[in-house]
């Protein structure tokens, strides 16, 4: 019999892992919660020791990494692969996983399949799905499996990519309501957490004021109990234009850019690699090699 501890459950957090009641207290504290994407190892790895509470391995690879124009490509075996590789970065982060279209709308069951795929195939701490009251089953049959759900209303990619609606939710008073009592459904579904985006501050606040679990805003003001941003987004690693929530804290783009123009022309010039770069062979060695390649030549005239 294995000595060796068993490792946690979903749910469960591991030694040193920012637990779920964590952030509960960090709401009522009035302490921000910080939240970032991440879809790799070295992404995680660096949102770790930057100190993030939560990375999500967030469906917007399909974008910026993949190269897709929208969410909605992005598949459950690109998710799960991604997800693996930022739990391997990430260690004292909550990891929490996108559910990508199409991988929990059909039944509950599927949506719990896919959901334990994530928790016990690629290690993630949580799922996170879009929608509101049509999902709330989802949420419930997944919450009861054992596995943290996080909720995500106001600007839902997935569906907006189906829409073609890409603009701010709850900007009149019957959307705001709509969007407030979804917040609360979710809340009672047994979400641990909900994302509001691209809401206005105001009905953010509300929000905010009238959950128990902690929201984290993009686009949704300062007033939600944490905010997360893109990887690539924040460190300007996507060229073009940005949402309007978009802050950019670096502008790495032109930067790596530059570096790649300069190795390529180092290479072209014969610049690189220089001897420091290079190994070296023991002397009497390279002589025995020569020796050999001379008898080698000799066999083959």
């Amino acid at each position: 019999m294995s000595t060796r501890p068993a490792k946690p459950g979903p749910g469960t957090p591991a030694p040193g892992k920012l637990a779920l009641p964590e952030l509960l207290a960090m709401k009522q504290r009035g302490e921000k919660i910080v939240m970032v994407t991440a879809y790799d190892a070295p992404g995680g790895r660096l949102a770790d020791s930057a100190g993030v509470d939560i990375v999500l391995v967030g469906d917007s690879a399909a974008m910026v990494v993949l190269g897709h124009d929208s969410t909605v490509p992005a598949s459950m075996d690109e998710m799960l692969m991604l997800t693996r590789a930022v739990t391997r970065g990430a260690r004292r982060p909550l990891v929490v996983a996108d559910l990508p279209f199409g991988s929990f709308q059909v039944s509950d069951e599927a949506a719990l399949e896919n959901a334990i795929r994530f928790a016990k195939e690629a290690g993630a701490d949580a799922v996170k799905l879009e929608g509101g009251r049509p999902v709330l089953s989802r949420v419930r049959s997944i919450v009861d499996a054992g596995i943290p759900v996080m909720g995500h209303i106001g600007l839902t990619p997935q569906s907006a990519t189906a829409l073609g609606v890409f603009k701010a939710q709850g900007r009149t008073a019957g959307q705001a309501r709509r969007l407030f009592d979804n917040a609360l459904s979710l809340e009672r579904a047994g979400c641990f957490a909900v994302v509001l985006e691209a809401v206005p501050s105001v009905v953010a606040d509300r929000v905010t004021e009238a959950l128990s679990i902690p929201t984290i805003g993009i686009g949704a003001g300062a007033g939600t109990d944490g905010q997360v941003l893109v990887f690539h987004d924040l460190l300007g690693l996507y060229e073009g234009r940005s949402p309007r929530f978009v802050k950019r804290y670096a502008d790495l783009a032109p930067e790596i850019r530059g570096a790649l123009q300069t190795y390529a022309d180092d290479v072209r010039s014969g610049r690189f690699p220089e001897e420091q770069h290079t190994y070296s062979m023991p002397d009497d060695e390279a002589e025995e090699f020569a020796g050999v390649l001379a008898e080698h030549a000799r066999e083959h005239q």
